[in-house]
């Protein structure tokens, strides 16, 4: 299966399950806090590898991993994550104002509203990885759209804030907001995104070509990384 299709419902399916299986960290990522995340890696100020990235799916450290049955569900879920990544990143380059946020939706008092708060944590989360090199876009002409997401995604914030996240119907308001926002966000850092570092000092024993990947996929370091190096 090509890493640039998009999955396909049941696919998605299957991650959504596997994320919230029995086999995977209690403090692994869900589908829509996960799609937060790789929507910050993808749109954000610099290039972010997926051995970086992809471990912390799992968990805040990096250091968990999922109980995989066999290496060909290991390689299948690696698979189904690289290609739900690359969606969102081919859908920012050839069609932004047609991305839409993965935002769970539910039923309020006979509305239908969407709560985005999962989405957010993720894509906070993605910031994090790189916290610093956001300062820009808080300080420039268009850092009011990214309010929106720190008052839903953002550890805390004021308590004359609350009454914005904390009511449905305002909160549904702020998920709309930022679904509307983000081609802008994308928009800015297109001429400042910063290419991954090249080269860097290693401070750990060679991987092996027969030992687990330090990605945290599962698969083996020829079949992964290993693979792509080559």
């Amino acid at each position: 299966m090509q890493l640039d299709q998009p999955l396909n419902e049941k696919e998605l399916d299957d991650l959504d399950q596997f994320l919230l299986g029995e086999r995977t960290p209690e403090d692994a990522m869900t589908l829509d806090h996960l799609h937060g995340y790789m929507t910050a890696i993808a749109i954000g100020p610099e290039t972010i590898m997926p051995t970086e990235w992809i471990p912390r799916i799992w968990g805040d450290d990096g250091k968990q991993a999922p109980k995989y049955k066999n290496e060909k569900e290991a390689d299948r879920m690696f698979n189904l994550i690289m290609r739900f990544y690359n969606e969102v990143t081919i859908t920012f380059e050839v069609a932004p104002k047609e991305f839409e946020p993965l935002f769970v939706e539910y039923e309020h008092e006979g509305k239908s509203l969407m709560n985005a708060e999962a989405w957010c944590w993720g894509f906070w989360e993605g910031m994090e990885l790189r916290p610093g090199s956001w300062d820009e876009i808080w300080d420039s002409e268009i850092g009011a759209l990214m309010r929106p997401i720190y008052l839903l995604g953002a550890d805390e914030i004021e308590e004359e804030e609350l009454p914005e996240v904390e009511d449905p119907v305002k909160a549904h308001k702020l998920a709309l907001e930022i679904e509307a926002n983000l081609p802008a966000i994308h928009k800015f850092w297109i001429p400042r995104r910063k290419a991954p570092v090249s080269t860097v000092k290693r401070e750990e024993p060679k991987v092996g070509r027969n030992d687990d990947c330090p990605c945290g996929s599962g698969k083996k370091y020829k079949k992964c990384c290993g693979a792509e190096a080559q």
